[in-house]
């Protein structure tokens, strides 16, 4: 499963990490645990004909702030009705001890008239990200135990009269 990016969407598992090493920054979002790898060594998009799910990022740094490039976006993408013709740069600029402002252009002449720019301040947060599953609301688990129990006593009672 795949949610797309830029993730805009706020409520459950809308948790992001941020991981930066030597040469990458890797952004792991919580719901789906997509993460995407993002090289900053300064080499060039792949070839226009390679499309992929999320786009290809390629990042640099313009003083504090990390500039992600994305383009190469897959013909099953979708950003507000935005497809393979998504061109998207974010910017990730610490503003505070605990808040990144995360501002995002996007651009796609076949979608908009012109390019537009949204931003969203993250707050850190000292939670934990967790596994991204669907499980009815939990309100069927209840009743799945509850018949996995039944099947359990019934096979106990088979084995206690033979």
């Amino acid at each position: 499963m795949n949610f797309g990016i830029p993730r805009v969407q706020a409520g459950y598992n809308s948790y992001v990490q941020i991981v930066q090493s030597p040469g990458y920054v890797m952004i792991m979002s919580e719901m789906a645990h997509d993460a995407r790898v993002i090289p900053l060594d300064g080499r060039p998009h792949l070839d226009s004909h390679i499309r992929v799910w999320n786009g290809d990022s390629r990042g640099h740094w313009e003083g504090d702030t990390l500039v992600i490039d994305t383009t190469n976006f897959s013909p099953k993408s979708d950003f507000m009705g935005s497809h393979e013709n998504l061109h998207l740069t974010e910017r990730l600029t610490r503003v505070g001890p605990e808040v990144l402002n995360y501002e995002f252009t996007v651009s796609d002449p076949t979608m908009w008239t012109a390019a537009w720019t949204a931003m969203i301040p993250l707050k850190l947060k000292d939670e934990l990200i967790y596994e991204y599953a669907c499980h009815e609301g939990n309100d069927a688990m209840s009743d799945m135990l509850r018949g996995h129990r039944f099947e359990e006593r019934e096979g106990a009672a088979k084995t206690s009269s033979k």
